[in-house]
């Protein structure tokens, strides 16, 4: 493939919009260590397909959000997604998370904006097996324990970024990933969120806000929670019911069978979209271990979390919809 365009190597900090080119399977593999990864961070066999091709900067990954310990935001350092690029599971037992990939700096290299597309490499099947065998373990129980960048997220990310940090908002707007406008409101929704949990700690609960919920003011209630199947699928249109029709069907965990509701999925309540898939196979993140649903879950459509109430977290997890918190809706004549 012909390279004579690519900018000479530099250690550069990527921006949102910007084209580069992922490297070669041999180059990647010269920068992986034993386990295959970079600062813990491992480079899957489903991100060889990419190799050799140019691709646009979606977001700056100079943050996680934790979702096995909730311990908040994580600093993750040299890395971006780049613009539509999520794992097919293929090389993972099929699951079906579909999570945007990390792509460390040093995979990628800047290109000229004016320069062709490029097709990609060919995929490397002896490096494709080679990356497999290190992501796939057979526990004492003859489980299939898999090991992806999900699973590692927090010894890839181990530094917690705290909300006073304000050299992250700095970051969120020099590298593109979002505005002044969106910087305030995680702000101010991350200050007040502080407020509300010493709130419901330290004050008398006639004194709380809102009874010292986060914002959102989500809640639950006891007992078992109702399941309603509607056998939605791909290409239905629907609309997400309100919220406060939602809350009906949670526990005080929020979480309706296992499955949670939060803050950033009430956004979408009253909006409409597409059945994009329905899932019902995921790796477990925190085990490793393939689950299989006993309630399968919706996907929409161009639904993905954005971070607003997250201090703009970049990693836009696919949102999980019950069937019972959505209604079809007609298609237009």
């Amino acid at each position: 493939m012909e390279r004579s365009s690519v900018i000479p190597d530099v250690k550069v900090q990527f921006r949102v919009g910007q084209l580069v080119e992922v490297r070669s399977a041999e180059e990647i593999m010269a920068t992986l260590d034993e386990n295959g990864d970079v600062g813990s961070l491992p480079f899957m066999p489903e991100m060889l397909q990419y190799c050799g091709r140019r691709l646009r900067v979606g977001k700056v990954a100079g943050k996680v959000c934790d979702t096995m310990t909730r311990s908040g935001m994580r600093r993750m350092d040299n890395a971006v997604h780049l613009l539509g690029v999520r794992c097919d599971g293929s090389a993972h037992g099929g699951c079906q998370a579909a999570c945007l990939i990390y792509w460390k700096n040093d995979w990628l290299r800047a290109v000229d904006d004016g320069v062709g597309d490029a097709t990609g490499d060919a995929v490397d099947t002896k490096v494709f097996v080679e990356l497999t065998v290190r992501g796939h373990s057979v526990a004492e129980d003859g489980a299939d324990v898999y090991r992806c960048q999900a699973t590692e997220i927090l010894r890839a990310a181990p530094e917690v970024l705290p909300l006073r940090d304000l050299g992250q908002y700095v970051q969120d707007v020099r590298s593109g990933n979002v505005g002044l406008l969106s910087v305030l409101r995680a702000l101010l929704v991350g200050l007040f969120n502080r407020y509300q949990q010493y709130s419901a700690r330290r004050f008398p609960a006639w004194s709380r806000v809102r009874g010292g919920l986060t914002w959102g003011f989500l809640h639950g209630s006891e007992g078992r929670t109702p399941d309603g199947r509607t056998d939605l699928q791909p290409g239905e249109l629907v609309r997400v019911k309100p919220k406060e029709e939602i809350m009906k069907t949670l526990n005080k965990d929020l979480l309706n069978r296992g499955l949670g509701f939060d803050a950033e999925m009430s956004r979408f309540c009253g909006r409409t979209a597409r059945v994009l898939r329905r899932v019902d196979t995921i790796v477990d993140e925190k085990t490793g271990r393939m689950l299989r649903m006993k309630f399968p879950c919706i996907v929409l459509e161009g639904v993905v979390c954005e971070g607003a109430f997250s201090a703009n977290c970049p990693r836009a997890i696919t949102a999980y919809w019950r069937e019972i918190w959505l209604e079809r809706v007609e298609p237009p004549l």
